[in-house]
């Protein structure tokens, strides 16, 4: 089942910073798509992937989730 998680993301400053979180949730299995937005600190993710697994991933890149 397909569903949209929105994660507020602390840590990113750069475009540099945009990409990699984008890489990581993007690389967690059952995520169909990853939209990261650097002005709103928020990264928009669509698949399967349950919360916990993508916020494991943002940690694992050095950045970190408020919400």
């Amino acid at each position: 089942m397909s569903q949209e998680v929105v994660l507020k993301i602390e840590g990113m400053t750069c475009n540099h910073c945009k990409m990699a979180v984008e890489k990581a949730l993007k690389a967690v299995p059952g995520v169909t798509g990853a939209v990261v937005d650097l002005e709103k600190k928020q990264a928009t993710v669509t698949g399967s992937a349950k919360r916990d697994e993508l916020v494991k991933a943002v940690e694992e890149a050095d950045y970190t989730v408020v919400q």
